[in-house]
């Protein structure tokens, strides 16, 4: 076969391409969250309800980074980014359609599974993260991966913190209905973008053109392209969940980022409902004080953990979230609740960078399935928690979006429990 092929982009284009679409779809975990109240009201919802609808976003997108994931391997990211991106805007055109024949004074309970059905293809953009991780990893040689999966991570990461500051505002000036379909407008356009500025990696562009396994790793190579998909990564997912410690990974980042993707979306009802806030300022406070602290606190985080140890630095980071999520239970003032809020950001801030840092050593024969195994189950905590902090408020009124933090308080307990008992048996090994 001829090598007359031609190749485009370069690994910031590529770099670029995968933030920029990244940050437009993890945006949708927080479709409920900063209006969370004027859902609540309107329908009168429970709060049990009310945890579920926040937590709707992350019912599908957390689990569809496991076969997106693994899908990129085969087909490169653009076409996996642009599905996850289109099934977004399917659920943001159903919500935003919803309000604009049904809001106010229609938007009952009955409408509810479809809100909620909506909500869940809003959230399929945050399966996105394994796509575009994937993405940047085949860009970047092995020595530039860090900063540039920092990079990704942490940009990507901003808009959830982003979005539940401008959405309130947004609210205020424009009313519930005209904010989603302006975020509607904003979804699609940013789909666009992407798809005009994404470009696979060499080897998948090579592959596309008709070359074979073998002769496009050798041009991809010879372009600068260091890392290829190695065999079928759906075995290396089976490879994965056939070992125990590939199982407390997961639930160590079922705490982590599962437990950050629920206070995400439950911070803003809690500092309304129990400290009397105006939704704008909590959700100024939410994406400060947690959201974007959680994020930029990786970074520091898995430099710890290189440091010091990943089991050392879950440990300690998971002591910090039982701290916070006691300061939580026990306060009914603002100033202390936000000492806790800080204190839980930073703890689970860390305890995501400590898990990611352990896969390639617990599980180095597996570590792209382990890490889709790891990141969607994990994440699926997002889904998990908000109903359970819901069940609290439904036993104890108000004083439960306070009593509701046990659940961290048990979280943080278990996530010192697994991360001891690695350490042990890395020390006993």
């Amino acid at each position: 076969m001829s090598d007359d092929i031609s190749v485009r982009g370069s690994p910031r284009r590529g770099l670029a391409a995968a933030t920029f679409g990244f940050f437009i779809g993890f945006a949708g975990v927080v479709v409920y969250g900063p209006a969370a109240s004027e859902f609540e009201q309107a329908m009168g919802l429970s709060g049990i309800m009310l945890g579920l609808l926040v937590g709707a976003p992350n019912l599908i997108g957390s689990l569809m980074r496991i076969p997106f994931g693994a899908w990129t391997d085969d087909v490169g990211a653009r076409k996996p980014f642009l599905i996850l991106l289109g099934l977004s805007i399917v659920g943001m055109a159903g919500l935003s359609g919803i309000l604009v024949f049904f809001y106010p004074d229609g938007l009952t309970i009955e409408l509810y599974p479809l809100i909620f059905l909506f909500g869940a293809l809003s959230g399929c953009g945050i399966g996105a993260f394994s796509v575009g991780n994937a993405q940047t990893s085949y860009w970047y040689p092995a020595d530039k991966q860090g900063t540039a999966l920092a990079t990704y991570a942490g940009l990507g990461n901003s808009s959830p913190g982003i979005f539940t500051i401008l959405i309130p505002i947004a609210i205020a000036a424009l009313g519930l209905t005209t904010t989603y379909v302006v975020w509607l407008v904003f979804l699609v356009l940013g789909t666009v973008v992407y798809a005009a500025i994404a470009v696979d990696p060499y080897y998948f562009q090579l592959r596309k053109q008709g070359l074979s396994v073998e002769r496009a790793r050798e041009r991809a190579g010879e372009l600068g392209q260091e890392l290829f998909p190695s065999g079928d990564t759906f075995v290396s997912i089976r490879e994965a969940a056939s070992l125990p410690r590939s199982w407390a990974l997961v639930a160590m980042y079922f705490t982590s980022f599962g437990g950050f993707l629920a206070l995400t979306v439950w911070l803003p009802s809690y500092w309304v409902s129990l400290h009397g806030l105006e939704a704008g300022t909590a959700g100024v406070l939410t994406a400060v004080g947690f959201i974007l602290l959680a994020t930029f606190v990786r970074i520091p985080g898995g430099m710890l953990s290189d440091r010091v140890g990943g089991e050392e630095t879950a440990i300690a980071s998971f002591a910090v979230v039982s701290v916070g999520a006691v300061l939580m239970i026990l306060t009914r003032d603002a100033t202390v609740a936000g000492v806790g809020m800080v204190l839980l950001a930073t703890g689970i801030g860390v305890a995501n960078a400590a898990t990611f840092q352990l896969l390639p050593q617990y599980v180095p024969d597996a570590v792209g399935g382990a890490s889709g195994l790891v990141g969607g189950l994990g994440a699926f905590g997002g889904f998990v928690v908000p109903p359970l902090l819901g069940f609290f408020v439904d036993v104890y009124g108000t004083a439960g979006y306070a009593t509701g933090f046990v659940v961290y308080l048990a979280l943080g307990a278990i996530g010192i429990a697994l991360s001891s008992a690695l350490y042990f048996a890395v020390e006993g090994s």
